[in-house]
């Protein structure tokens, strides 16, 4: 009840170049994949965002695959 507002957080990544925004969020309907109390350190964001875009390279290798 006296929690703050929760943040959304956006992970992009172009090149070698990562950049990651805050979002301010209502409390409707919000969906948490991961909850934490403290907001973690850069490398942080940095290796989760890197494992990212390995997982979803690998989908999308995988998607090509299947393609006749």
């Amino acid at each position: 009840p006296h929690e703050n507002s929760p943040i959304g957080l956006l992970l992009c990544s172009e090149g070698n170049t990562e950049h990651i925004e805050l979002l301010m969020l209502g409390e409707e309907n919000i969906k948490v994949a991961q909850y934490l109390t403290q907001l973690p350190d850069k490398q942080w964001f940095i290796e989760k965002l890197q494992k990212s875009i390995a997982i979803a390279q690998q989908n999308v290798k995988g998607l090509n695959s299947n393609k006749i």
